[in-house]
């Protein structure tokens, strides 16, 4: 059987915000994307909007709704873990000659998480929760959520500081505490991620060529790997299954796999791309699933198990009925031995035509993922059948 073909679904304006919506009762495959409209970014920032998309497998088709994101261009944005109709955006504010980098918590405009979505033309409008900064927080490169499902937390991203804030039921967000950033030279944050373990009280952010690790109670730094890249590294994830192992890209073109417990070089490195990499994601269920998006317009697709969770396949009784009539136990248990799955690139997608500055996997679909290009083209892909069944069978 041959694989679903790719979709794209393209939008009218540029684009490089993309994020996952957390799985619904119904599991629809919904991905979040915000536009970066030039013409929008003014005032009334009126061309600016939020695309929800919802893939449907069966049909290979797309469905959408479009809401107007009335501040301004879109730079980042974030889904709530969980609640599906919670997310935040950061954006450029104008504000006379002079652009500030904001944060606003959003509401979708549904009675429920489960609501189909129209697939019509028409714009509707986002209920606003609370804004996420201001003049005394400085510009806002991101915003993370917690991905605990017992604290209602999120952390702003700033330049030279961090923000911890409280959110209740109803969406009022409030600063509980706050971190700086004291280094020589004064480098600016570039971006961070939450640390699914440790009871989620640990994020990482990247400034210049390093990155940092931080424990949220304390607001201490605990952690810190230097010169991780030999050019500016511009994204991470933590692996979602095993403990201390992250992977990081950057500018140098590279993607570098580490050991936060032994930093002191790499655990391994991928030289997949052309230009700069801007994004790397671990799949959510089957970790040895890495994709990774660049500059040179291709996301490729890396199996790595020996980084993973999973580092062998099944066991595999390798028996020769000609061998004789020996004991057929001892026979079994001596030819018993575990594959070990190579790591390699299971595929190089190239439907976009600019620079890829985002991919993510789908929260409700393991084997379902979206990229975005500055160009506005949203793709939706899947594992190749052979590696779904490689890892599965």
């Amino acid at each position: 059987m041959a694989d679903p073909s790719s979709i794209i679904y393209g939008l009218e304006t540029r684009a490089r915000a993309l994020s996952a919506q957390s799985a619904n009762e119904s599991e629809s495959v919904r991905f979040l994307v915000g536009t970066q409209s030039f013409h929008g970014a003014n005032e009334k920032g009126e061309d600016n909007q939020i695309h929800l998309v919802e893939y449907d497998e069966e049909r290979n088709t797309t469905q959408r709704n479009i809401f107007t994101h009335s501040v301004g261009e879109v730079w980042h944005l974030a889904a709530s873990p969980t609640n599906p109709l919670m997310f935040s955006t950061c954006y450029n504010k104008i504000c006379g000659a002079k652009a500030d980098m904001r944060a606003t918590l959003w509401k979708l405009p549904f009675e429920d998480e489960n609501q189909d979505l129209l697939d019509d033309s028409s714009i509707q409008d986002l209920v606003k929760l609370a804004d996420l900064g201001t003049d005394q927080h400085g510009d806002i490169k991101c915003v993370m959520f917690s991905p605990s499902d017992e604290a209602n937390e999120l952390v702003t991203l700033g330049d030279m500081s961090f923000y911890l804030w409280d959110i209740d039921s109803g969406g009022k967000a409030e600063v509980k505490s706050q971190c700086a950033l004291e280094v020589k030279g004064h480098p600016k944050f570039t971006s961070a991620r939450w640390d699914p373990h440790h009871r989620c009280s640990q994020i990482a952010t990247t400034n210049d060529c390093c990155i940092r690790g931080w424990d949220l109670r304390s607001m201490k730094q605990i952690y810190t790997i230097d010169n991780a890249h030999g050019q500016l590294v511009r994204d991470m994830d933590f692996n979602p299954n095993r403990q201390y192992i992250i992977a990081t890209c950057g500018d140098d073109c590279r993607t570098k796999f580490w050991d936060l417990r032994s930093s002191d070089k790499p655990l391994k490195i991928l030289d997949d791309h052309s230009h700069w990499v801007w994004s790397v994601r671990f799949n959510h269920f089957h970790d040895q699933l890495v994709l990774t998006a660049s500059s040179d317009s291709r996301v490729v697709l890396n199996s790595v198990p020996s980084l993973s969770s999973e580092p062998y396949g099944k066991l595999v009784d390798d028996i020769d009925d000609e061998e004789g009539d020996g004991d057929l136990e001892n026979s079994v248990s001596s030819t018993r031995v575990e594959q070990v799955l190579p790591d390699s690139i299971v595929q190089v997608f190239e439907e976009h035509e600019d620079s890829v500055y985002s991919v993510e996997w789908s929260d409700s679909d393991p084997w379902v993922f979206a990229s975005l290009s500055y160009d506005g083209r949203l793709v939706v892909n899947h594992v190749p059948r052979s590696e779904k069944y490689k890892i599965l069978l």
